[in-house]
């Protein structure tokens, strides 16, 4: 697996970031460039199950590893999604089961940088180079909105 890293400067504190990121609403619009309408089903706790979701039910069901609110957001990527279930592991998926994704926000001077790293299968990563960046122009988007 290849690592892709993406950081951005945001002009709001990590507490507006945080939220640009992960409430409901902020995360069905900026990852709305992976699939429109994508969603998670999750609870947000450390050590649980989410879901990444399409609205047909497709995706990938992830643990979240570390969630330290306004600062880290670590998941390990286990398998499929299909009809909404998840799916037990075949030779394709295990060849990324385990992969990484963190999201790290540092706050400094009311300016957050936001870093995330990735594990990445080869195959995705020429789209994941091009999507990801506009995902995160959203999320700086709405954040430095909120903060006005």
């Amino acid at each position: 697996m290849k690592k892709l890293e993406f950081k951005i400067a945001i002009e709001a504190p990590a507490a507006i970031v945080w939220k640009a990121l992960w409430e409901d609403q902020n995360y069905k619009k900026w990852t709305a460039v992976f699939c429109e309408g994508s969603y998670t089903k999750t609870d947000w706790k450390e050590g649980s199950r989410v879901h990444f979701l399409s609205p047909s039910g497709e995706g990938m069901y992830s643990t979240i590893e570390k969630m330290v609110p306004n600062e880290k957001m670590y998941f390990t990527h286990i398998g499929e999604m299909k009809n909404f279930e998840e799916q037990p592991l075949t030779d394709e998926t295990r060849k990324w089961s385990g992969a990484r994704e963190n999201y790290t926000l540092s706050e400094n001077n009311g300016t957050t940088t936001l870093l995330v790293e990735m594990d990445i299968t080869e195959d995705y990563q020429d789209y994941f180079n091009e999507a990801f960046p506009k995902g995160l122009a959203l999320v700086k988007e709405m954040a430095e909105q909120s903060n006005g």
